[in-house]
């Protein structure tokens, strides 16, 4: 398995905006944690991912049981240390490629 790189976003309570399900509304924020390989390609794909989330693309706002709150956007992250591609589990050796491409 070998060692990892491990990107951790804390999104804290908010009002949503514009383009949101309902503007204007507070959302319920969280921890979020995904994985990447501690190698030049990982490295590489940390940085795009940065760049995505400076541009607001990692995460969405998504009404869930009439709560409003934060979840992972359409970016693939790998979030779970095991449980294979099925279940976004670390390692996968598509990952990368599949990440890239929608980056």
């Amino acid at each position: 398995r070998g060692t990892a790189l491990q990107p951790l976003f804390k999104m804290s309570y908010s009002c949503s905006k514009v383009g949101d399900p309902r503007p204007g509304q507070p959302y319920k924020g969280g921890t979020f944690c995904a994985f990447l390989p501690d190698n030049k390609e990982g490295l590489k794909t940390a940085k795009l991912l940065k760049k995505a989330f400076d541009c607001g693309l990692t995460f969405q706002i998504k009404s869930c049981n009439g709560e409003e709150r934060v979840t992972w956007g359409l970016i693939p992250h790998k979030t779970s240390w095991d449980g294979g591609r099925a279940r976004n589990g670390y390692p996968d050796a598509q990952y990368l490629r599949e990440v890239g491409t929608v980056l």
